[in-house]
């Protein structure tokens, strides 16, 4: 579970790098495992999008969930994912 995990984060930094956030996974004591999100011409926007499998045997695998757990976007699609998460982090007149 964990690779597949990495792996889908690592295609997510991608996008948002591409759509000039700054992003980079992180690990934490507990192995868990998130993309820190920044938009560097608002510093105080920011989030922590994870990676989960789904629990549900007719949704997609797996899925970017905000911080709060809600899912966001299905993790095969990282460039949709990385725009959704864009259009939040976009500060005032972007």
């Amino acid at each position: 579970m964990g690779d597949d995990n990495f792996e889908h984060l690592e295609r997510l930094v991608s996008e948002l790098d591409a759509r000039g956030l700054l992003a980079r996974v992180v690990r934490t004591q507990s192995g868990r495992l998130f993309v820190r999100v920044i938009n560097p011409d608002a510093t105080s926007l920011s989030e922590n999008v994870t990676c989960r499998p789904s629990a549900v045997s007719e949704l997609p695998d797996w899925w970017y969930c905000w911080s709060w757990g809600e899912r966001m976007h299905t993790a095969d699609d990282p460039a949709g994912a990385a725009t959704k998460v864009a259009r939040v982090l976009a500060a005032v007149g972007e």
